[in-house]
């Protein structure tokens, strides 16, 4: 295996473990905030990447002189994906921040953050619709 090019790809393999990290968070644990963590995991793995990608060797800012003598020589990186990366990093906040007031009604209206309890509740309020229908039905025959 060539070291060079494990050492010389960090930041693809720091990628590729946030992004699966994140992942993992998101499916396995029930507690929704817990979810929300995974999602801003996952989020800064895709962030990482694209930054990653518009980052050349040798490149320079891509700011040119002002007297705009361009020296054809020089070797600028791509400022788009850091731009693109800006835009998402603002609605990354925006997206959290109603994740987490969406959790807040949640725990308001059914006391816990857990699937598994949101779940039980709702099956629980489900059979009493079911029998309080069924009720309702057997009195009108």
């Amino acid at each position: 295996m060539d070291w060079d090019f494990i050492v010389g790809h960090v930041n693809y393999w720091l990628f590729i473990v946030l992004m699966m990290t994140g992942l993992y968070i998101v499916v396995a644990k029930g507690n929704l905030v817990k979810k929300i963590v995974g999602l801003n995991i996952f989020q800064t793995a895709v962030f990482m990447l694209y930054i990653s990608v518009g980052k050349i060797d040798g490149g320079t800012a891509p700011i040119f002189p002002t007297d705009m003598k361009i020296d054809p020589a020089v070797v600028y990186s791509n400022p788009l994906p850091h731009v693109l990366i800006l835009t998402a990093i603002v609605v990354g906040i925006a997206t959290t921040s109603l994740g987490l007031a969406l959790i807040v009604r949640i725990r308001e209206a059914y006391g816990t953050i857990e699937e598994d309890g949101i779940y039980q509740i709702e099956k629980d309020i489900a059979a009493e619709e079911y029998r309080l229908h069924n009720e309702l039905k057997s009195r009108r025959s």
